[in-house]
């Protein structure tokens, strides 16, 4: 079981998953392309 869910691989959900792990809870993070979002793969 899950203890979150983040929605969105940019810069705020990659970090917001990357707490909730440190915390110790169990995090899942959903993107549909490429792990940090639109400016670090694209640029802005």
């Amino acid at each position: 079981m899950l203890d979150a869910v983040v929605i969105g691989g940019g810069p705020g959900g990659y970090v917001c998953a990357i707490r909730i792990a440190q915390l110790g809870k169990k995090v899942a993070l959903v993107e549909k392309e490429y792990l940090g979002g639109t400016c670090t793969n694209w640029g802005c």
